[in-house]
């Protein structure tokens, strides 16, 4: 019974501290976030690497399903956070994690096989072009993955991504051991080293330049045998480059309420498939959430997945507007409304818990990740 009233706690301790005055500008929640330790860490066999990458993941558990599940445990939430570390020599790794609360601030499937479309109307995505907008904050965030997905720069060596872009739930993907991290840079010709003068008309060429990956994060949540049908739930994971890359980052923030998004709309790039070489750039009003997910119709294509959700808010502490990433865009889901099939796009949010995993990952040290 205790456990299950500090899961409650977990779960239900974001509070959000949004003003309510005449001249109110959407302003980041302070949340109380718990910690999460590695407790015990076991060596696996070498997987296989076998499994197909899917650029896409389909659920047809929608917000209504997601939303009558039962709460899980808090041994199911120890488990499902739990992780395995994929290293770039083949070898693997499962950690055991505790979930703690400090005094000083506590927690705060496969689906039908449909169309792969996943744009509503008019198309409203916006390919970025010229490398004063590509390589310049937010879209130089953005980077391509060699697995065929997108991922979003989130510290000095670390890329956030969709779990779903390195493990298919059973198995690593094919090119996971040999993962690599694509930044967009402009192509010069006739080994020139960059020179100002452009055809306007014409947007200058760009290519991609490739990172080894060191090792990968993936939580538990995601493997299917432990999460079952809310593996959607945990469909992220974290890469660590073998060398920093030298860009702006953005940070990771805890997801406020869908209503205390300014304008209740989220933003995101990716590498959208049907748009090759593009980076693609759109955003949009999220239709319904759960603890763990984010509805939305933003339209786009597989090479997406993995993309970072951000919004811009203002950081009441630093007395600035400050963009953070607040969930992963997964893929696409049909929905059984009332007889009616509706189809969503859908982010997995970050939640306290997540927040702290994800953090605890990149930093090394729980001290560091006390404010989400």
């Amino acid at each position: 019974m205790a456990a299950l009233s500090t899961l409650i706690l977990l779960l239900c301790a974001a509070k959000d501290v949004m003003p309510s005055s005449p001249h109110w500008k959407p302003t980041w929640p302070s949340y109380r976030v718990p910690v999460i330790l590695p407790q015990s860490t076991l060596n696996l066999d070498k997987p296989q690497f076998d499994a197909e990458a899917r650029l896409e993941v389909v659920s047809p558990c929608g917000p209504a399903c997601h939303k009558s599940s039962p709460l899980p445990t808090y041994e199911e939430v120890k488990n499902y956070l739990s992780y395995e570390t994929l290293y770039a020599n083949g070898s693997l790794t499962e950690t055991e994690v505790g979930i703690y609360i400090l005094s000083n601030g506590g927690d705060g499937s496969r689906g039908r096989s449909r169309t792969k479309r996943q744009i509503y109307g008019y198309d409203s995505r916006f390919s970025i072009f010229g490398k004063d907008f590509l390589l310049n904050y937010p879209f130089s965030t953005s980077v391509k993955l060699s697995t065929g997905c997108t991922g979003t720069l989130v510290a000095e060596k670390h890329v956030l991504t969709a779990a779903h872009c390195i493990h298919d739930g059973k198995s690593y993907v094919k090119g996971a051991q040999k993962l690599r991290v694509g930044f967009l840079k402009p192509k010069h010709k006739d080994g020139s080293k960059g020179s100002n003068i452009t055809n306007s008309a014409m947007p200058e060429k760009m290519k991609f330049q490739w990172i080894r990956v060191k090792r990968t994060h993936v939580p538990k949540g995601w493997i299917k045998g432990n999460a079952n049908d809310i593996g959607m739930d945990y469909d992220y994971a974290l890469l660590e480059l073998k060398k920093p890359h030298k860009r702006k980052f953005m940070k990771i923030g805890v997801s406020p309420p869908a209503r205390n998004l300014p304008g209740g709309r989220i933003h995101f790039s990716g590498y959208d498939n049907d748009r090759p070489g593009n980076l693609v750039y759109r955003f949009c009003d999220v239709k319904d959430e759960t603890y763990d997910l984010l509805y939305q119709q933003c339209d786009a294509q597989p090479g997406a997945s993995g993309s970072g959700v951000y919004v811009r808010m203002w950081k009441r502490q630093n007395h600035k507007w400050e963009r953070k990433i607040i969930g992963i865009f997964s893929g696409h889901q049909w929905v059984d409304m009332n007889g009616t099939p509706q189809d969503f796009n859908v982010a997995v949010r970050i939640t306290p818990l997540k927040y702290a995993q994800i953090c605890y990952w990149i930093k090394g040290n729980y001290l560091d990740c006390r404010e989400g």
